[in-house]
């Protein structure tokens, strides 16, 4: 880990993975980068959580992932199936293996997923690992390539994966930047000063209402004073 800065994360996509890293594995290519970052490893000889110790980029943080090339089994190379039991337990299929397509709609190979099981099969027991192994087209685009796979190792979480992990949003941001869905956040202290303001907006019309009501009476009382006073003197 001391060859990366600090903060270093190693986010390659799928069409990375397939294009760049194991097709020149493959090639025998570039093997100084290859080797920086993926350690060639018999994934299958070892108990999941064994495996982030030869990571080039480990990681102590659960939901992180860790890659490695994984070499061709002999058993595989002579024509029979490749062993997925590990000293603990076994890997078992997820699923149908899928096409990985480049951003050009051009397949670059296959997916395998699985889940380990701790145990014996096929009565093991479900764990949080998980595994995805790639392997490359040949030229031709039909036949896989067997002298290496590229597998991603990770664990379910509770929080979000490396893999799938983006920057968080503010819950007081807006959620949707396209001006649906929009979250307004009322700050307590504006709307206590909103409602005191509006208080002493309701005190001062009532002053000044009240004020208006004095003035007038006193107009009606000086009015009628007047009338009074006028109806004396008529008298004489």
């Amino acid at each position: 880990m001391s060859d990366f800065p600090p903060g270093y994360r190693f986010f390659p996509t799928e069409e990375e993975l397939l294009g760049f890293y194991l097709q020149n594995k493959l090639e025998n290519q570039k093997e100084d980068d290859m080797a920086r970052v993926m350690p060639v490893v018999d994934v299958y000889s070892f108990d999941p959580w064994q495996l982030p110790d030869f990571a080039r980029v480990p990681s102590t943080h659960e939901g992180e992932q860790w890659f490695y090339f994984c070499p061709q089994q002999e058993r595989e190379a002579q024509g029979g199936r490749p062993s997925r039991t590990t000293p603990s337990g076994y890997w078992k299929a997820t699923g149908s293996p899928s096409v990985v397509y480049s951003s050009t709609n051009r397949p670059l190979g296959m997916k395998k997923s699985m889940v380990f099981y701790h145990g014996k099969a096929p009565t093991g027991t479900k764990s949080k690992w998980k595994l995805n192994e790639y392997r490359a087209y040949k030229e031709d685009g039909l036949q896989l390539r067997s002298e290496f796979s590229l597998c991603r190792l990770y664990a379910n979480s509770s929080g979000l994966r490396q893999y799938d992990r983006r920057p968080r949003i503010n819950a007081t941001s807006v959620e949707n930047q396209n001006g649906s869905n929009k979250k307004t956040t009322i700050d307590p202290r504006a709307s206590s000063s909103k409602k005191k303001r509006s208080n002493d907006s309701s005190s001062s019309d009532g002053g000044d209402c009240q004020h208006l009501l004095d003035h007038i009476e006193t107009t009606e009382d000086s009015k009628v004073q007047d009338e009074e006073d006028w109806n004396f003197w008529d008298l004489f």
